[in-house]
């Protein structure tokens, strides 16, 4: 699925980061969401290559990464500390400056890359999702109904955990399809269960949400001004939440000083698996322009 990769366990802070990299262009870092990991770009990543140097890496407690215990106030699972990681990935892979795009949860993870390491991140593409802030404090019925997994995961451990340990395969199928309309993940749906049915896996995901629900929002709320000074561009399913119930540039402008790109793709919420083409197209061309 990622023919010609390199794959790497690299060595951060706190643990070891797993990722597969190839290509000779510009750097560009990928980042998964939930229930996934880093094979969710197994459509795009190959076809990217060709104009970029891609790098694909399992975020903090998801596939192949490091798993550590929540610590005080989830802090282990903060957007902030998942973002360092990656930034020392790519130190370690010996880039100083790059492009970023995430999906889901790494969406907020590249989302708070930018925020600290202003230096460091050239452009930034987010995926179906509007500020962890923004969503929380404009939360109505018909969020809280769309986006339960929200609410049932920030639970006190190990209630969520228990009731997904239950049947991991069920959960993550359901969540996967709900999602998208029902579209078949393929072999990539095999190799996201490898690692989400591991019970460490599923309780640093649920720490991953627990961080966005206390300690995100308390980092989010001290950034609320702190808008971002590089190109952005979002992206969304035009049958999934995001397009239904919130207006995505709008939001994201706030949070920007440039003028914010985007619009809505042919998806449900898993654009890069569902839509291929036009996250390759999105990209290669956002990307690019501002290519060093």
């Amino acid at each position: 699925m990622f023919k010609g990769f390199k794959k790497k366990l690299i060595k951060v802070n706190k643990g070891k980061i797993f990722c597969r990299f190839k290509g000779n262009g510009p750097p560009l870092l990928l980042l998964h969401g939930y229930p996934q990991t880093h094979m969710m770009w197994h459509k795009t990543a190959p076809e990217l290559s060709k104009y970029f140097t891609v790098v694909v890496a399992d975020l903090r407690g998801y596939g192949n990464s490091l798993v550590l215990s929540g610590g005080r106030n989830h802090i282990n699972y903060s957007k902030r500390e998942m973002a360092k990681d990656m930034i020392q990935l790519m130190e370690k892979l010996n880039f100083k400056k790059f492009f970023v795009a995430g999906h889901d949860r790494g969406g907020r993870v590249a989302h708070r890359m930018a925020r600290d390491f202003r230096k460091k991140i050239l452009a930034l593409s987010v995926l179906d999702i509007c500020p962890t802030l923004d969503m929380y404090e404009n939360t109505n019925r018909e969020f809280a109904k769309a986006y339960f997994h929200w609410f049932f995961l920030i639970q006190p451990a190990w209630l969520p955990e228990r009731m997904i340990m239950s049947d991991p395969r069920k959960w993550m199928k359901s969540c996967l399809h709900k999602w998208s309309g029902k579209h078949k993940f393929g072999k990539a749906e095999e190799a996201y269960l490898r690692s989400f049915k591991q019970k460490k896996r599923i309780h640093a995901s649920c720490e991953d949400y627990r961080a966005s629900a206390t300690i995100d929002l308390e980092h989010d709320r001290k950034d609320r001004n702190k808008k971002l000074n590089i190109p952005l561009q979002v992206l969304w399913g035009k049958s999934g939440v995001i397009g239904k119930q919130f207006n995505a540039i709008k939001i994201w402008q706030k949070y920007s000083n440039k003028k914010v790109n985007g619009k809505a793709i042919e998806s449900g919420h898993h654009i890069p698996e569902q839509n291929p083409k036009q996250i390759i197209y999105q990209l290669k061309n956002f990307f690019l322009k501002y290519k060093k």
